[in-house]
């Protein structure tokens, strides 16, 4: 359920949503989702993150808004939100919806953000190699996947994006929703990101919030309310 911010957001009434997945994972993560936003009669395009920076994963993005007509919602799961938070402050961009996603300030450093706040598990799980990383499997369906049958968890396991070493490290420049209006949905249950610092970002950036029973991948296990917090960015009233 919603619950309260500092102010209401309102968003201007858009016909486009762009996709912009997270790290250890690709663009097909949204399949859920986007198969009901289509049904809405919105066009949905899914962004695929090279994850090798910051700055290549932000001109990915910004290469698929510059096919969007018209205002266009902007959402991000987990390091998307880094991307969006850069890439958001383009005019085409009615909206910012973050789901259990990095939310930073200009210039933050958002590793020093993050170690405020309890120190999630996922990370411990990390493979390196050539320069590149994944979650181990045990990781992934533990720790990432938590709340997704294992058989399919598996799946998202071998199809996950691998990061480059350094991908991390980067800054945003800009942060867009100081300017736009921004929805969040924290996972409660998430443990590779700590829901309590979703619940920092979301605060800070005066969103629109729910709370979601879920994993960190609550895009998958609770499309329906990932779903309709979308819409909202859209301006759908109900």
């Amino acid at each position: 359920m919603l619950v309260g911010t500092a102010k209401a957001q309102t968003a201007a009434a858009a016909r486009n949503v762009v996709l912009v997945h997270g790290a250890y994972a690709d663009g097909s993560c949204w399949s859920e989702v986007i198969g009901r936003l289509q049904r809405m009669g919105l066009r949905v395009t899914a962004v695929q993150n090279p994850l090798t920076s910051l700055v290549d994963d932000v001109e990915a993005t910004r290469r698929i808004l510059g096919l969007q007509e018209g205002p266009t919602v902007l959402v991000a799961h987990s390091w998307g939100g880094m991307v969006i938070t850069e890439a958001g402050v383009d005019p085409k961009v009615s909206a910012l919806v973050y789901i259990a996603a990095r939310a930073p300030d200009a210039g933050e450093d958002y590793t020093a953000l993050a170690a405020r706040f309890p120190t999630p598990p996922a990370g411990t799980g990390l493979v390196k190699s050539g320069g590149f990383a994944q979650l181990s499997e045990e990781a992934f369906l533990r720790d990432f996947a938590g709340d997704i049958e294992p058989a399919r968890a598996r799946i998202l396991y071998a199809v996950q994006g691998r990061i480059a070493d350094t991908l991390f490290s980067g800054k945003t420049t800009k942060a867009a929703w100081r300017s736009k209006p921004s929805w969040y949905a924290i996972s409660t249950e998430d443990r590779t990101i700590a829901p309590e610092l979703q619940r920092f970002m979301a605060r800070r950036m005066n969103a629109r919030t729910i709370d979601v029973k879920a994993s960190h991948l609550s895009l998958i296990s609770h499309p329906e309310e990932i779903t309709n917090l979308i819409l909202g960015g859209a301006g759908y009233r109900k």
